[in-house]
């Protein structure tokens, strides 16, 4: 017996009612549903493409979609159930940034979902507003990009307004609106050879025999760029361990660290291990690796990469990284300090993570990444190496975090990071990485060495 197919615009819709009414993330809540849906075979490549479309644009076009709705409202959004609010995003979605989907299935399909989930009155008032939408789409009239560029960058490419502003200040206009069109794109899935088990060419025959449309990374030695591919849990490379996922700039991290055979070496705040795992490899399974992290659940997945990864030069220790210094002192040849941070550079890989984000952040965060990168320096031997890295573009928790650093602790002195990178060398002291300029997630790095 087969299963039954399912609609695919009803699971986008519970997924995207699970961000918004109960704070779920995006990428896990639409991972979760698509697996389970796959599973049991009720979804199609096709199926899972457009949920995948669906999901993403609606969550990463919020404030856009609810502002072209009012458009056409004669009451308030917020008055409106949030299950048929979510309807009414997902229809205006479709309309207007969906070319392929014509505007009579996107209304017909709204329809449909507000006969489910609501009653009569709602069924009218759904069609209503989309008809009009689809009849009436000069309605939709952006502000002026010269006179309000704060306002016509925000609701063109979906960002929250606050960062629109630190962006144009420090960008200008022209570069700000290329990072926003890059935030907004489908980011290539890139991978990680793992070298212990295989090397670069064998991995991409293999890949290319699965289905998996790749080709080399240009940054680093070892990475893989996918332009499409099946689902990842049907690679029988990914199960026998020959890579893991990694976008390129998170590579560069452990090439900048340079880690040697047989050397004993922190990641300070390691999980879920790719930066490990990377670190790992490169030491030839040899020395050790100590991974810490806060989050015990997440030293587990660590622990679950190595493994299918091969790699037994790992441990791991749940424990606060700002109180490293006093538990290792003097003891690592190299410390790697992976910050959390606001992430402000891997927008275009999380929809929904702009509008969880706050100014309030830049001035909270930089006080907890200087606590863990001061303890993390206890740790390096004289001649030892510390690297300090985030996922975010943003001075307060960069350039300013490692300048106010070497300011105290003239033991260490900044090294040119960008020398060592494992590609082109670039002259800068520390490494800021643009994904409009650069093509790889929003990163920076800086390399350290202890004189004494």
């Amino acid at each position: 017996m087969t299963a039954k197919k399912i609609n695919a615009r009803e699971v986008a819709l519970n997924v995207i009612n699970e961000v918004e009414v109960n704070g779920a993330y995006a990428n896990i809540a639409l991972a979760k549903e698509i697996n389970r849906r796959m599973s049991h075979g009720q979804l199609s490549d096709q199926d899972r493409r457009l949920i995948t479309e669906l999901v993403y644009g609606t969550v990463k076009a919020g404030n856009t979609l609810d502002w072209m709705l009012n458009q056409y409202l004669s009451r308030p959004l917020a008055k409106v159930a949030p299950v048929i609010r979510n309807i009414l995003r997902m229809g205006i979605y479709q309309l207007f940034f969906l070319e392929r989907i014509p505007a009579s299935a996107a209304c017909n399909q709204a329809v449909e979902l507000a006969k489910k989930y609501g009653h009569a009155g709602t069924v009218k008032f759904v069609n209503g507003i989309l008809r009009n939408a689809a009849r009436s789409p000069e309605k939709i009239a952006y502000p002026d990009r010269n006179n309000e560029p704060v306002k016509y960058l925000a609701l063109k490419y979906f960002h929250p307004e606050w960062l629109i502003e630190r962006w144009l200040g420090r960008l200008g206009l022209t570069a700000c609106e290329a990072l926003c069109q890059c935030n907004n794109s489908t980011p290539p899935l890139a991978l990680r050879t793992n070298t212990v088990k295989t090397n670069r060419n064998l991995l991409l025959k293999q890949l290319a025999e699965e289905g998996v449309t790749c080709e080399p990374s240009v940054w680093t030695p070892e990475g893989i760029v996918c332009s499409g591919h099946p689902g990842l849990g049907t690679l029988k490379s990914l199960q026998e361990g020959l890579f893991q996922v990694q976008d390129e700039s998170s590579m560069l991290v452990a090439h900048i660290l340079g880690p040697q055979p047989g050397e004993f070496i922190i990641d300070a705040c390691g999980a879920p291990g790719g930066k490990t795992t990377h670190i790992a490899a490169l030491m030839g399974n040899t020395g050790q690796v100590l991974s810490t992290d806060i989050y015990e659940h997440k030293l587990i997945i660590t622990r679950e990469n190595a493994a299918r990864l091969g790699l037994t030069n790992i441990t791991t220790q749940a424990l606060d990284a700002v109180n490293l210094g006093g538990m290792f002192p003097r003891k690592a040849d190299r410390v790697l300090v992976d910050a959390p941070c606001s992430g402000l550079g891997v927008l275009r890989r999380k929809p929904d993570s702009r509008w969880r984000k706050s100014a309030a952040m830049l001035k909270d965060l930089p006080k907890l990444q200087s606590s863990i990168l001061n303890s993390a320096a206890e740790c390096v031997k004289a001649g030892g190496i510390l690297v300090y890295s985030t996922c975010t573009t943003e001075p307060e928790e960069n350039q300013e975090v490692v300048s106010a650093f070497l300011h105290s602790h003239p033991e260490f002195s900044l090294t040119q990071t960008g020398q060592y990178l494992p590609g082109q060398q670039r002259p800068d002291d520390m490494l800021q990485l643009w994904p409009h300029t650069d093509g790889v997630d929003g990163f920076f790095i800086a390399r350290m060495e202890r004189q004494a």
